[in-house]
């Protein structure tokens, strides 16, 4: 079972979110929070493998949430998926930046909020294809950087995993263009992250984008 705990101020949408993710056979939510600090308590008792939080709540917003539970310097992180109404550039930057593995508009509809809670026990990140259009541009017209060196160099295997995360792929997807079996991508990814010392896969996509840059 995919243990998940919801974390939303309004009762109503909890009980939404309820109702569409034990509708599946193998998901289960273990515990509900109103509020940000009640969120994170909750989480590091029960350990869900998906914790899916708003951003607007009291006590502690949800940006709050995920750097307390994925952020830089957490030992043992959780997987956060923040779900909300607001699609602005600063919330998505901040909730990936602090650890988040999906970033989903609560309109996205109830097959994406499924999808997003799969993507992340895998080991993948979804966002919301309006968020991620978006993302992608600004990515292509950002100035070439070389800020950010490697701690290792990466494998040619790596460099094009790493650009087909650039590209929107999944692991699956990957794992089906190159002929590997899905650990096996996400083996690579996990080492990606490592040497580049990153967070998520949209860190990966940034570095592919400024370093490995397909031609115009």
């Amino acid at each position: 079972m995919i243990d998940i705990l919801l974390a939303d101020d309004q009762a109503e949408v909890r009980g939404a979110f309820r109702l569409i993710l034990e509708a599946q056979p193998d998901m289960r939510v273990v515990a509900e929070a109103g509020d940000g600090a009640a969120a994170v308590a909750l989480a590091r008792r029960h350990r869900p493998d998906v914790v899916l939080a708003d951003i607007r709540m009291p006590v502690l917003d949800g940006l709050a949430v995920t750097r307390a539970l994925a952020g830089p310097g957490v030992a043992d992180p959780l997987r956060v998926v923040v779900v909300t109404t607001f699609d602005l550039d600063e919330y998505v930057d901040a909730a990936l930046r602090d650890g988040a593995c999906g970033f989903l508009l609560k309109r996205s509809g109830p097959a994406l909020l499924v999808e997003a809670v799969r993507a992340a026990v895998a080991g993948d990140a979804l966002i919301s294809p309006q968020v991620t259009v978006r993302l992608l541009r600004r990515l292509a017209h950002r100035p070439t950087t070389t800020t950010r060196v490697p701690a290792a160099p990466l494998t040619p295997r790596e460099i094009e995993i790493a650009r087909r995360v650039a590209d929107g792929g999944t692991n699956a997807e990957i794992a089906a263009d190159l002929h590997l079996a899905p650990g096996t991508v996400k083996n690579h990814i996990a080492a990606i992250q490592r040497k580049l010392d990153v967070r998520n896969r949209v860190g990966i996509a940034t570095w592919a984008w400024d370093n490995h840059r397909p031609p115009p």
